[in-house]
């Protein structure tokens, strides 16, 4: 059972390998831009594709709102690689995501159903949304592939929260 990150704390620790050389920190926001981290199942997973073919249409707003977007997954570099080939995402993708890792990042982990699907655990559908001080301003996590944020909704939920000032929700301790 995954364990919930509390918004408005920031993302742990969490490195992984970039495609094209380099390191991808999750958590890492360069202190002006908000960063939207998305965690996809896999190469194996046709709607994760869906998914970054209508992200890449949106990009334009994102970048425009002054959102970096990355993603990352549990693929090795070839999976994440012919993934992006088969997407033609653009946002900078991160592999070899650890089990350790998906359990810090409070992510449900999900077996192969055969070698056939995929040949490691691989994390369910998760979005992470950073102010640029770093803060979880959204923490989207889920258990299914069908069930994941829709990307207009949410670039439009950005907007208002940036605009007003929106305070981050979720944080009452009991």
């Amino acid at each position: 059972m995954p364990t919930a990150l509390a918004a408005a704390h920031p993302l742990p620790d969490v490195s992984v390998p970039q495609l094209g050389g380099g390191t991808l920190t999750l958590g890492q926001t360069d202190g002006e831009r908000w960063r939207m981290v998305i965690v996809y199942r896999g190469k194996h997973c046709p709607l994760c594709a869906k998914y970054f073919r209508q992200l890449e249409d949106l990009l334009p707003r994102y970048r425009d709102m002054g959102v970096e977007v990355v993603a990352v997954s549990a693929d090795q570099e070839g999976k994440a690689r012919a993934f992006v080939e088969d997407t033609g995402t653009s946002v900078p993708v991160g592999y070899d995501l650890s089990v350790a890792q998906m359990n810090a990042l409070g992510l449900y982990v999900s077996d192969p159903r055969s070698p056939q699907e995929t040949d490691r655990p691989f994390a369910e559908p998760g979005l992470f949304v950073l102010r640029a001080d770093g803060a979880l301003q959204i923490v989207d996590i889920s258990n299914a592939p069908f069930s994941r944020p829709d990307l207009e909704a949410l670039a439009n939920g950005i907007a208002f929260v940036r605009e007003k000032d929106y305070p981050v929700r979720g944080t009452h301790v009991a």
